[in-house]
């Protein structure tokens, strides 16, 4: 018999410890994105962490900024940032308030509300799709820019919202390194992904961008 989901919030204190003891422990946990629409939740399967000035995979290795000034607020915030000109990626902020931390939602699946999220990626031919990657996982719940600086860990009229849900047992977690990150940063065994599960997206590594001819 498979456990309900926990609906008990995570509370900030969860956060607030270094993101590489946080990332695998969001595994099964249950991601709540309320709209006027109706709720969207997500089990969460697959995610990234993303450490600070000495990590050359994440946003903070060179200071703050105004793009990625929540991550050295508080934890427990949202992390929202835009990619190549068309894509948002979610992100959960980890870590003692003024060392950035955070840890990249990859994959889930949706659980509830996935007649919502259908019409926002009418590209996806099953429902295990919705929310396989990090851009269709933001598009899947009609995140973006906005909820940068939500608190996910606030009250039930939170935007987005992280619950207990059923955390994947520790033999069940695997890992391997970042997707699509370039040099030392991607060689980092930092993705953590729940095994054999079919909304987790695939492994790409880095290839850098070409520019078109002229």
């Amino acid at each position: 018999m498979i456990a309900a989901l926990d609906r008990t919030p995570l509370n900030r204190s969860f956060f607030d410890r270094p993101v590489q003891e946080v990332a695998p422990e969001l595994l099964g946990r249950l991601l709540v994105r309320s709209t006027e629409a109706g709720p969207v939740e997500l089990r969460l399967t697959e995610v990234e962490a993303y450490a600070g000035p000495t990590d050359p995979g994440s946003h903070a290795y060179r200071g703050r900024t105004a793009r990625n000034d929540v991550m050295f607020g508080p934890p427990g915030h949202v992390y929202v940032y835009f990619t190549y000109g068309m894509w948002h990626c979610v992100n959960l902020v980890c870590g003692q308030e003024g060392d950035p931390g955070a840890v990249l939602l990859r994959a889930g699946e949706v659980v509830r509300g996935a007649e919502l999220a259908r019409p926002r990626r009418p590209a996806a031919r099953h429902d295990r799709e919705l929310a396989k990657g990090p851009a269709r996982l933001a598009t899947a719940l009609d995140i973006d820019r906005a909820l940068d600086g939500a608190d996910a860990c606030g009250p039930p009229s939170s935007p987005l919202r992280i619950l207990t849900g059923r955390p994947v047992p520790a033999d069940q977690v695997r890992t391997g390194p970042r997707t699509g990150v370039a040099g030392e940063g991607g060689i980092r065994p930092w993705r953590y992904w729940q095994a054999e599960d079919r909304t987790v997206s695939p492994y790409r590594a880095h290839a850098p961008r070409r520019r078109p001819r002229t």
